[in-house]
């Protein structure tokens, strides 16, 4: 409504000119974050696996703790770290957020869990992944390189099917874990 000329108004109650802002040009992406995911675009080493509400797996993984086997030199945080990151692989793959079963796996298919009557891991095992999981919590590029060494075949396969084959084929850690 227009203000007559007539009434008594303080001068910063007075209706200012409007002032005319330009359209906005076309907007273009140029930063890193702002691309569009094209499918397939993203798989390579080191590029990670992207995935809803990854970080409870960091606290699923710590639900586990008490049942880590670890051997001397092992560290508890590297070895949670790296089986966050293969859990998280496999969750991605799957399309969905981590659950137990993905960290359970990740950490049963290196024989770090303690399991009631079942076979110890091979020492050639416990030597090749003491090297492998050494500062992984502190190694963005190492826990990557575990789990893109990870073989989608063992990630898709159920816990009971890889602990029954790590029992029943000694040798087969090999190729369940991507060595």
């Amino acid at each position: 409504m227009t203000q007559p000329k007539f009434a008594p108004i303080l001068e910063q109650h007075e209706v200012r000119d409007v002032q005319r802002i330009a359209s906005p040009g076309p907007w273009t992406p140029h930063r890193p974050g702002e691309h569009r995911h094209v499918p397939g675009d993203s798989r390579g080493a080191g590029l990670g696996v992207p995935g809803p509400d990854q970080g409870y797996a960091l606290s699923l993984a710590t639900r586990f703790e008490a049942r880590l086997a670890l051997e001397p030199g092992e560290h508890r945080a590297d070895v949670l770290a790296g089986a966050v990151a293969i859990a998280l692989r496999r969750a991605a793959l799957f399309g969905r957020a981590p659950v137990a079963s993905d960290i359970e796996l990740a950490l049963g298919m290196f024989g770090h869990l303690a399991r009631d009557g079942g076979a110890p891991p091979p020492g050639e095992l416990v030597a090749w992944r003491r090297e492998r999981f050494a500062g992984a919590a502190h190694d963005y590029w190492r826990r990557q390189a575990l789990a893109d060494a990870v073989p989608d075949v063992v990630l898709r396969a159920s816990l009971k099917a890889l602990t029954d084959r790590f029992d029943n084929e000694p040798g087969s850690w090999r190729e369940l874990v991507g060595a």
